[in-house]
């Protein structure tokens, strides 16, 4: 019979809590695929540490348990074990050669019906692709197949299958996100987006990949036909998972098509959330090779700067876009003093609204302000590890954040002298406070968003402009960040021939890994660790940014009309199987190394009446005007730019 497990259901329960503190919402796509009941593996993108479990277990369609695989030595005491087994863990026996022993546990619990759940890639990284799927998830189904047919009656009777799953973040380190699950009756209260995006998870269930296919040849008898089974189901898995999340060659293709996928859709909510991932890689795919369009190269730069000075300013595209700057702030514009004015006047009425809200909102604030500083400074622990934030944050403030709460229900519980009537309204008390915190937090955040980053653009347009960055010195601040390599990846896997050099310029090159890197023979220096770069105020970066925003949007739209400009039939680089799900077609191309290698197309007039349709707002002309163009003004009117800094851009471009 199988075990209720009830400690895992209780730390469910408490990840939920944290999940639900951390995330905004939650949705799973493709729920429909996984099975009721049944023996499943379930194998899971991992690219967010202890969060992608705790997502994978609390979303979970009709709410089945998952077993995860723990150190076979943790399970020697019979107190252990049983706190293990009952919190969903199955024992993996690391040590032996013989597979039967090794994944004795995964087998009993398979036999049992029960799901089990795996990470294939080996461990979280943050790469701008899916670098690596190993064999383990394919070994354990085909080893449960394999026995199962030759112990009948031992087993349930539904055949096992492997249930792909993509969790794909939009923005994984952000506190107060979303995480975005569909066909699943679980919501999360909080709403709070901190991206131009909201930043999301979605965790979708790709088709289930049956074994029937596989064990013929895993049953076989000849030598290495196991392996080639094992290494034939072990691709079959990574390419439902490269189909159901985001890849792209480089981090620069990446960000160039999440700056394009921001102006697009300048709306917080504005892409269709069961969109979200074809959305995004269809414009990886636009901006992937150099031959899209003949101005591809350019568009790539401003898009790449543009993005880069929003990271380094702190600020957003969608909250820019939503800023109550109309054209009367322009220092050129022959009009009267009120009328700028007005413009001031809408920022102090956000304001005010602001700060009548606040006294509602204060005592709240002032209560979870521990919570908050232990998640910041448990992010700043590991600053330079992305997929690790998010898990801090959520560890160090959750125990901020139980702390927090357990002092004010005892000092409640206090104050009724400690009767029995007294606990109850004291706990209904503090559950009821955290609730009203986390609904008035979201508007009360995103007005004071707003407004201080009105108020930023407002005071960096009209300071004196011997405050501003030099358009040189500012050269450091448009490059974006890239994360570090993780030293755990196998990266002799290569992309294809046609990918391998896809970037139109500089590629954003991660920095080396211990394992490439030089030895230091005997009297040579030790290499220098680099200083991180000093980040200024703002308001040195408000007229640049605004600027760079005027120049993305006018390149995307020259992107778009060259695109159009090649004619209906123009066939563009796409995905092979985006290229088969919108009419496009594939074409089958053989390396140096007599491998093929599979590309697909779309047509360009396909792909922009497809954006279109999911409400992209495409700028068709180049020479559109954007609001707060004026800002490469100065307070007087002048040409923002000296002569030595365009002869600068001259040469840059």
């Amino acid at each position: 019979m199988t075990d209720y497990k009830p400690l895992h259901r209780i730390i469910r329960g408490t990840a939920g809590l944290a999940v639900d503190s951390f995330f905004t919402e939650l949705r799973v796509i493709g729920g429909e695929n996984v099975p009721k009941k049944g023996p499943i593996i379930v194998c899971a993108t991992h690219h967010n540490m202890m969060l992608d479990p705790v997502i994978l277990s609390v979303g979970f369609p009709h709410q089945r348990i998952l077993n995860y695989w723990s150190k076979a030595t943790l399970f020697g005491n019979p107190v252990v074990r049983w706190i293990l087994l009952s919190s969903g863990n199955i024992p993996v026996d690391r040590k032996s050669k013989d597979r039967r022993v090794l994944l004795k546990g995964t087998i009993e619990a398979l036999a049992k019906g029960e799901a089990v759940a795996l990470f294939p890639e080996g461990t979280s990284y943050t790469e701008p692709r899916i670098m690596q799927v190993k064999d383990g998830a394919a070994w354990a189904a085909l080893e449960y197949t394999k026995w199962a047919h030759e112990n009948p009656g031992q087993a349930v009777e539904e055949e096992i299958q492997v249930i792909p799953a993509a969790i794909v973040y939009t923005n994984k380190p952000k506190y107060r996100s979303s995480v975005i699950m569909e066909s699943v009756s679980f919501y999360l209260v909080d709403r709070v987006l901190l991206a131009n995006l909201p930043s999301m998870c979605y965790c979708r269930f790709g088709r289930p990949i049956k074994m029937d296919p596989f064990k013929e040849q895993f049953f076989s008898s000849q030598e290495g036909a196991p392996r080639v089974a094992a290494k034939r189901l072990t691709q079959a898995i990574e390419q439902e998972l490269i189909e159901a999340s985001i890849n792209a060659p480089d981090w620069d293709t990446l960000y160039a098509a999440r700056m394009a996928r921001d102006i697009l859709w300048e709306g917080e909510k504005g892409i269709p959330l069961e969109d979200f991932v074809v959305i995004s890689q269809t414009l990886v795919d636009l901006f992937t090779l150099p031959d899209t369009t003949p101005n591809l190269k350019s568009v790539r730069r401003h898009l790449l700067e543009y993005y880069s000075l929003l990271q380094s300013s702190h600020l957003t595209n969608s909250t820019l876009s939503s800023l109550p700057l109309p054209r009367s702030l322009d220092p050129k514009a022959p009009v009267p003093l009120p009328s700028r004015l007005y413009t001031i006047l809408l920022l102090l009425r956000d304001s005010i609204s602001i700060l009548v809200r606040l006294p509602f909102f204060f005592i709240p604030l002032i209560v979870h302000i521990p919570a908050y500083a232990m998640a910041r400074y448990g992010a700043k622990l590991v600053e330079h590890e992305e997929e690790t934030q998010a898990q801090n944050k959520v560890a160090f403030g959750l125990i901020a954040l139980i702390f927090t709460y357990s002092v004010a229900f005892f000092f409640l519980w206090a104050l009724s002298m400690y009767t029995p009537v007294g606990a109850l309204v004291s706990a209904v008390t503090v559950y009821l406070f955290g609730v009203y915190h986390n609904r008035i937090i979201d508007d009360n955040y995103e007005r004071a968003k707003r407004c201080i980053a009105a108020w930023r653009v407002l005071v960096g347009v009209w300071v004196p402009k011997k405050w501003d960055l030099s358009l040189p010195a500012l050269s450091q601040y448009t490059t974006p960040r890239i994360p570090p390599e993780n030293p755990w990846i196998d990266r002799s896997k290569k992309l294809p021939a046609r990918l391998s050099g896809s970037g139109t310029d500089t590629p954003n090159a991660s920095p080396a890994s211990p394992s490439s890197s030089p030895d230091l023979h005997r009297g040579a220096e030790p290499p220098v660790k680099a200083r991180p770069i000093r980040r200024p105020p703002s308001r040195r970066l408000v007229r640049h940014v605004l600027r760079a925003r005027a120049e993305a949007v006018r390149a995307l739209a020259a992107f778009f009309k060259e695109l159009q400009r090649e004619g209906a039939d123009e066939k563009i680089y796409a995905c092979a199987h985006l290229a088969r799900m919108h009419g496009g077609g594939t074409v089958v191309h053989t390396a140096s190394e007599g491998t093929e290698e599979v590309e697909g197309w779309r047509y360009a007039r396909e792909v922009i009446k497809f954006l279109r349709m999911r409400g992209a707002k495409i700028p068709m002309s180049e020479n559109i005007r954007i609001e707060g163009e004026w800002a490469a003004l100065s307070s007087e009117g002048e040409d923002y730019t000296t002569s030595e800094e365009k002869e600068w851009v001259g040469r840059r471009d």
